[in-house]
């Protein structure tokens, strides 16, 4: 019989990470395509920048405020704001920043596709 599965956030295991930023993870499907994980980045804290492979990120912003950074030098970025929803392509670099200081942000992530989750890069151009 199937049966509705629950992951309390205590139970929530280490994610595949970015400097800067923790992620737990609640579900990783056979062969990792779909992964739904729990992402926080602390109070004025940033992430390095990275890009997500082959991979599609949905997310949706928890608790908090966020800015993602992107595009040639880092000159391009968008606002999150708490309840919104974002997508983020494969292979585009980024980073996460929190412009609160005193606020730490959460996300709900779900990646969708196959390769590594999380590539760290050393600039904006690297992918």
């Amino acid at each position: 019989m199937k049966e509705i599965e629950v992951v309390r956030s205590s139970e929530l295991k280490v994610g595949y990470s970015t400097p800067g930023i923790v992620r737990e993870k609640a579900f990783e499907s056979i062969h990792r395509y779909i992964i739904v994980s729990r992402t926080r980045v602390a109070g004025g804290a940033m992430s390095n920048w990275h890009h997500h492979g082959a991979r599609h990120l949905y997310g949706f912003l928890e608790a908090g405020r966020m800015r993602l950074e992107y595009g040639l030098k880092g000159t391009s970025s968008v606002e999150v704001g708490q309840g919104d929803f974002f997508h983020i392509p494969p292979r585009l670099v980024h980073r996460d920043v929190n412009p609160d200081k005193k606020q730490e942000l959460v996300v709900v992530n779900i990646l969708v596709g196959r390769g590594e989750p999380v590539m760290n890069v050393k600039s904006p151009r690297q992918a």
